[in-house]
């Protein structure tokens, strides 16, 4: 055991943010700390470090065991080029270098018990150069560095001219090449591209130390860890295994958890009941009889209710008008910024019910091709055009569309006139804005609050065809699975870019890559395209228009070059027509379970109905001395009240999927 949390508890004045939370990691294991945002992981990992003292518990750690550290938020200055700053890294390798260099030119000059004592410290220098791997750390360094995102026209940038990310990618990198035995990293993705994601995902699945990391990012949890401790409701809970296993236990235990707590509360309910009647009978048995159950009622042992994954934001994206079969048509796009060309003759289609997903590196243009569809930057030549009926709905990372001045609730009824109030705040509910929280002020919102407010006036607005930049950003990742199911279930058409492989294998029936100022089209969902872009860029490459023409049909979207007589070509055609059809079966599928989950719901809201009017009748004056009409009564209860249960049953496999 490299390092163990015993019964650690937190709080900030009477909010409990942990309480006994115990876990411990191994050598070589990979632990994933994950919950909702104000959970608690990033307190959890300032108290391992002693940045934050714990009210009660420990923190216990190996002796020798070294530990690297990467805040979310730190203050990064180094007075250094790139590569230099790297380099410092490895000064202890550099400084044996140069001494068994030293002790080299020594012996030549040294004979007797003299060279016997330098040929003794020379092994040992030589042995622990031959551990550290001294003859390879410069290609760690580059290694390093490329996986990064950092090209060699960049080693000798000065760091202080980078950007805030790029300073923390040099911090990152810095901590990887110290090699500790425990990496500690709280949000590492937030600041890398896609390759440098999949580059670190591989560096540390194959780390021979330890790794701690508190991440939303849930293809990159899944890649890496051996054991994955929730945060939830201040307690830890630890599952072992990786971010799949977790997330479909924790979906079995919440809903066995779920199911005790909803028996116990019809109990609970029908014991309240039959005491209430036996108390109106006003008889000196029946009374003894109601005093008697409640004695052994007040003895219950209460289950809390668990908290769920879906019951704090629920969404509901659906188009009131439906757009033609043509949604969108990009012919021949084009922009530069300076002598910085972005993209050249672009073609795009989109057609109806489309989830398109457009990825790329960072500086690519993704949000660039965004912002000149919703004509919010110019495009420098091309034509676009929208089919028939089509109305967008656009949400950017920037938050653009917010008014910094008002308050949430204002900027969703000044948007939205005819909502009443009480619309208004269930919506705000569902995206977790409630009591007063609904009067703050947008400027005063964190990154990720403002990202729920657009996305509840996105949830509100007629569009049938919404476009999303990075819509996932800096939402937990209870927030993004809610998000994730509204996407799939919405009939209209979307396209959006995204960093977040998971969202977007979940999301997506169609990927379009913006790669080299040109685009790729791979029909299917992100594993598909992982396991097919080297195939297809194989094949185009030499072709000096490798898929620029991009159609939404599966007629049409062969990821295949224009050519004929490619029998490789033609394969990867039929297989992405395959996964096309894979994937309409699989969206018609989801609408017919958000159609049956829809329904359910409809049902227990009547059942509840229905319930509280018989109860009513029960416990009218005017029926407690008619016990033919109270016996009728109890049994259409008891009969609405099995129903009801088989109704939760019913709601909580659908929404399992």
């Amino acid at each position: 055991m490299l390092l163990a949390c015993q019964n650690i508890s937190k709080s900030f004045g009477i909010v409990d943010i942990l309480k006994d939370v115990s876990f411990h990691i191994e050598d070589k294991e990979k632990i994933a700390i994950v919950g909702i945002n104000g959970s608690g992981k990033t307190t959890l990992l300032k108290i391992i470090m002693g940045e934050e003292s714990a009210d009660s518990g420990q923190i216990v750690i190996a002796k020798d065991t070294t530990i690297g550290y990467l805040s979310q938020h730190q203050d990064i200055a180094f007075d250094n080029t790139v590569y230099a700053e790297m380099l410092e890294t490895k000064r202890h390798i550099i400084d044996m270098e140069t001494n068994i260099r030293k002790l080299e030119l020594d012996m030549k000059h040294a004979s007797g018990e003299e060279l016997e004592r330098i040929m003794e410290t020379y092994n040992r220098l030589q042995n622990a150069y031959d551990r550290e791997n001294g003859y390879a750390y410069e290609s760690e360094i580059t290694g390093v560095l490329k996986g990064l995102g950092f090209d060699k026209v960049d080693y000798n940038r000065h760091i202080n001219t980078l950007s805030g990310g790029q300073k923390m990618r040099i911090a990152l990198g810095r901590l990887l090449l110290t090699k500790p035995d425990i990496i500690i990293l709280d949000e590492p993705t937030n600041h890398l591209d896609m390759l440098s994601i999949a580059w670190l995902e591989n560096f540390l699945s194959s780390y021979q130390g330890s790794v701690i990391i508190v991440s939303h990012d849930r293809y990159f949890i899944d890649k890496i860890a051996t054991k994955v401790v929730e945060i939830d409701n201040t307690k830890g809970i630890i599952y072992h295994g990786n971010y799949s296993y977790y997330s479909k236990k924790r979906s079995e235990i919440r809903a066995s958890q779920m199911k005790a707590y909803l028996n116990q509360q019809a109990e609970i309910k029908h014991q309240e009941e039959v005491i209430a009647k036996l108390k109106s009978f006003n008889r000196e048995k029946s009374i003894k009889r109601a005093e008697s159950r409640e004695k052994m009622l007040d003895k219950v042992e209460r289950l809390d209710k668990p908290t769920e994954v879906a019951s704090e934001m629920k969404l509901s994206l659906s188009p009131s008008v439906e757009s033609g079969n043509d949604v969108l048509t990009v012919t021949g796009l084009e922009k530069s910024f300076g002598s910085n060309q972005l993209f050249q003759n672009l073609d795009i289609e989109i057609k109806r019910g489309e989830h398109v997903a457009l990825i790329g590196g960072n500086g690519t243009g993704k949000t660039t091709i965004l912002k000149i569809i919703n004509r919010l930057e110019n495009k420098d030549s091309g034509n676009i055009a929208l089919g028939s009926r089509v109305k967008i709905g656009y949400y950017d990372q920037e938050h653009q569309v917010l008014s910094l001045n008002k308050t949430i609730f204002e900027e969703i009824s000044d948007s939205y006139p005819d909502l009443t109030n009480t619309k208004i705040r269930g919506v705000l509910a569902a995206f977790l804005f409630t009591g007063d929280d609904v009067f703050k002020k947008i400027g005063d919102l964190s990154g990720g609050e403002r990202g729920r407010v657009s996305l509840a006036k996105l949830m509100l607005s007629p569009a049938n065809f919404l476009i999303l930049d990075e819509p996932t950003n800096h939402l937990d990742i209870q927030s993004k699975e809610i998000l994730e199911e509204a996407i799939r279930n919405y009939e209209g058409t979307v396209l959006f870019v995204s960093h977040d492989r998971y969202f977007i294998n979940k999301v997506s029936t169609r990927i379009i890559e913006l790669k080299d100022k040109k685009l790729y089209n791979f029909i299917g969902n992100y594993d598909y395209y992982d396991s097919h872009k080297d195939n297809v860029y194989g094949i185009t490459s030499g072709k000096s228009n490798p898929f620029t023409s991009i159609s939404g049909t599966p007629e049409s979207n062969d990821i295949a070059s224009p050519t004929t007589g490619n029998s490789t070509n033609s394969a990867v055609s039929v297989s992405s027509k395959e996964d096309y059809l894979k994937n309409k079966e699989e969206q018609a599928r989801l609408r017919k379970r958000a159609n049956d989950l829809k329904k359910t719901e409809e049902r227990i809201a009547q059942v509840e109905v229905a319930m509280e009017q018989l109860n009513l009748e029960i416990n009218d004056p005017v029926n407690a001395t008619n016990s033919h009409k109270l016996g009728e009564l109890a049994k259409k209860y008891e009969e609405l009240d099995g129903e009801l249960l088989e109704l939760y049953e019913k709601f909580y496999e659908l929404e399992e999927g």
